[in-house]
């Protein structure tokens, strides 16, 4: 085949248009441009849902499990388990609190956090764990909230990869104490930047909306309407992490279309299955039985063994071919940060360490046609048919 110079498929493209656009501008239009009226019911109908008494929305999912990590008090000294394999936020937000990130290793079939390998790194010490529900594909939550039983754990879901996902027919946001979600312009649901935690605990919600905009009493944004005061106390040192009105348009949009953008995915997500799992080079994505994936990532996985090439030589074969890709993540404790400041090694953590070296992100987002997918999965398996040993 002959080799395409220009990218013709990107890694991805944000599923936004005209509803959105005209959303946008109307709140553009009616002059209240930050978090108000429309920030309010994109919460509410965000909990709904997801089935959760309460969402707050926030910039980020950062900010989210910041929030999360403030309202159950987290102190200097904690500590906090961490999958090793995720991106840094969902550790960095542990130091803020100068916690202790504990990096844990992975499960080999899904690359979500082990809970057998967290629990034998539980120290007298341990507050918190947060599971990352990697690429989409829910946690083991069972073991997970067994775990946070036994030794008395609070459980805070990092769930930027994972709207709309669901365990044993629970949808990911309804499951444990809080569950952070991401609206990054690359997610499931995007809102540019953004994000939402959600909780069934009304007095954590109360006190992350407290927090999230600089520590002003509860619906400190109604001051500056028509029914608010120029008085307010600040009842806390807080943050600014708001979400704006313009965002949450966006986002009621975009939550309206959130199963039809997620059965897109899936159909892709079915037919690179279907054809790469008839090859012994590679290995497809688990999902486990009783849990549907949002999908957010399609990871591919190198069978070593029996090919002649590297991880990052496909990659850049499929760039050579105008095929955009991706590796989540380069786990934790390989960063300088993560390895200077804690004492992290590669021995540590022998899943993530190994997986790491073999897998990569294919394209999958909504808008891909389905000639792209054809192109996709041809050039793939001719690389892989050549490097074959």
């Amino acid at each position: 085949m002959t080799k395409i110079q220009e990218q013709i498929i990107p890694f991805h493209s944000a599923d936004v248009g005209e509803q959105e656009a005209q959303a946008a501008a109307a709140v553009v239009r009616s002059g209240w441009l930050t978090m108000g009226a429309k920030t309010i019911e994109f919460e509410q109908k965000f909990a709904s849902y997801v089935g959760a008494k309460h969402a707050v929305g926030v910039n980020s999912c950062t900010a989210g499990l910041h929030l999360a990590l403030d309202a159950i008090g987290l102190k200097e000294g904690d500590e906090v388990l961490v999958p090793t394999t995720t991106f840094t936020a969902s550790a960095e937000v542990v130091v803020y609190f100068k916690a202790k990130p504990v990096l844990v290793d992975v499960d080999p079939e899904t690359l979500c956090i082990d809970p057998v390998d967290a629990e034998r790194r539980i120290t007298s010490k341990t507050r918190a764990i947060i599971p990352v529900h990697y690429s989409g594909q829910p946690c083991d939550m069972d073991a997970i909230q067994d775990l946070a039983a036994r030794y008395k754990l609070h459980v805070i879901e990092d769930a930027a990869h994972s709207l709309p996902a669901s365990y044993h027919g629970v949808r990911i946001g309804a499951i444990s104490e809080l569950t952070a979600f991401s609206f990054y312009a690359t997610k499931t649901l995007t809102t540019g930047e953004g994000g939402m935690v959600t909780t069934d605990n009304g007095d954590l919600a109360a006190r992350m909306r407290i927090m999230r905009l600089h520590g002003i009493g509860r619906d400190a944004w109604k001051r500056y309407s028509a029914e608010g005061s120029w008085y307010y106390e600040v009842l806390d040192s807080g943050f600014k992490y708001n979400l704006t009105d313009i965002q949450s348009a966006i986002g009621l949009v975009q939550l309206d279309r959130c199963d039809e953008m997620r059965s897109a995915r899936e159909k892709i997500a079915a037919r690179y299955t279907k054809e790469f799992a008839m090859t012994q080079t590679l290995q497809v994505p688990t999902v486990r039985d009783n849990c549907d994936s949002a999908w957010h990532l399609y990871v591919l996985r190198l069978n070593l063994e029996q090919v002649s090439i590297t991880r990052s030589e496909m990659i850049e074969k499929l760039r050579e071919r105008g095929i955009s890709c991706s590796v989540h993540f380069i786990p934790l404790h390989m960063h300088p940060f993560y390895k200077q400041t804690y004492g992290y090694n590669t021995e540590d953590f022998p899943v993530a360490s190994e997986e790491y070296m073999r897998y990569f992100s294919l394209p999958i987002f909504p808008g891909m046609s389905s000639t792209q997918i054809d192109y996709v999965i041809e050039n793939v398996l001719e690389i892989m048919k050549s490097a074959m040993r």
